[in-house]
């Protein structure tokens, strides 16, 4: 069947979805729409602040969409896939639409470390977890890495093990699920960008429809590296009370008990603790938001939020904290007007209605709240 996205069209086998399991032939997941629409304008945006940046490799291509729709915006693009009906199909949207490009019957890994090629921006958008792509990616981009995974319960502490095995670190199953999966993606795609000497910087990340989103500028400095690896720490996380206390780095000294309560302390990490967007980049990626997106309306409020948002590792469910407190939980404007007016800063979360973030610890909230 033939889908119209962006200003393009292509032809995918089936529109099946996101779930596991559920792709048959070459995978099409028609609600990544706002994935891929935040990405055409994040090229857009990162073109303008890094214009000699011209190459584009879609790592794992499937139908091709991703390729074609940076091809339609001038980018010269490799879309790689080992699978040779993925290659023949993405071959064809390009045709189909007019457009220039390399499609490859092959693994990305292999692209990359391909000595007589360089590409600009990685885009790796597998079914599952990055990893597999995380270090040929670093090693040899030049200038932008973007990430999508979609293993979100390791990367959030519910499958731990699993976490554990493909992170590297101790992912822990908190309240604040979708901060933990960001925090621990980042963490673990820093770390392998400092082994080649590589700083990451993450320009715009964002937690949507069960996957995690990030977009790295890179920086091929070994100093960079060791701004980047000076981001990374652990989180102190009271299960009890729900206070948290975040450390700078990679030797910790996890507390015996809660300071607040007493009683025990989960530590995860190490996970990135430094900030996960660029205010001036989002704002500059929301100008290039455009008609033809179908899911630009809500691409704009989601980054709008991302821009507003404070530079805290984790977030508060303010319902969780009232049901806590057995307490009737007040509007959230409410809520966080009172934060603010204690002398605090707090902000939105871009992942939920009642989340927050906030420079107040639990203690404070609750003698702040209405």
């Amino acid at each position: 069947m033939l889908v119209e996205e962006g200003a393009v069209t292509v032809e995918v086998e089936s529109a099946s979805g996101g779930g596991e399991g559920a792709a048959e032939g070459v995978f099409f997941n028609p609600g990544q729409e706002l994935n891929r629409d935040i990405t055409v304008a994040a090229l857009r945006a990162y073109g303008e602040r890094t214009p000699e940046a011209d190459s584009y490799l879609d790592a794992t291509a499937a139908s091709g969409i991703r390729g074609v729709r940076a091809a339609n915006e001038g980018w010269n693009v490799t879309l790689a896939d080992t699978d040779p009906d993925a290659v023949t199909l993405a071959r064809r949207n390009l045709e189909r639409n007019d457009l220039q490009g390399a499609v490859v019957h092959q693994d990305a890994n292999a692209v990359l470390h391909d000595k007589d090629a360089y590409v600009d921006v990685v885009d790796i958008d597998p079914f599952g977890t990055p990893i597999p792509f995380a270090d040929a990616a670093l090693a040899n981009a030049r200038d932008l890495v973007c990430v999508t995974a979609t293993d979100t319960a390791p990367l959030c502490g519910a499958h731990f093990e699993s976490g554990v095995r493909k992170y590297s670190t101790v992912p822990r199953n908190t309240e604040y699920h979708a901060e933990m999966g960001l925090r621990v993606l980042l963490g673990a795609f820093a770390r392998t960008a400092a082994r080649y000497d590589v700083g990451v910087t993450p320009i715009l990340s964002h937690v949507s429809d069960h996957y995690v989103r990030t977009y790295l500028d890179l920086s091929h400095r070994a100093t960079d590296a060791n701004a980047a690896i000076d981001e990374l720490g652990y989180i102190h996380h009271c299960e009890a009370c729900l206070h948290r206390r975040t450390e700078k780095t990679l030797l910790p000294e996890s507390p015996d008990a809660c300071p607040n309560c007493g009683e025990g302390v989960q530590t995860a990490g190490p996970v990135w603790l430094g900030a996960a967007h660029d205010a001036e980049f989002v704002a500059d990626v929301v100008r290039e938001l455009t008609g033809e997106m179908g899911a630009a309306e809500r691409a704009e409020r989601l980054l709008e939020r991302i821009a507003s948002e404070l530079h805290e590792p984790t977030h508060y469910d303010q319902h969780k904290l009232y049901k806590r407190w057995n307490e009737p939980a007040v509007g959230m404007d409410e809520f966080l007007d009172a934060v603010r007016d204690g002398g605090y800063e707090a902000s939105r979360a871009h992942y939920g209605g009642t989340t927050f973030k906030t420079t107040a610890s639990v203690a404070a909230l609750r003698d702040l709240a209405p």
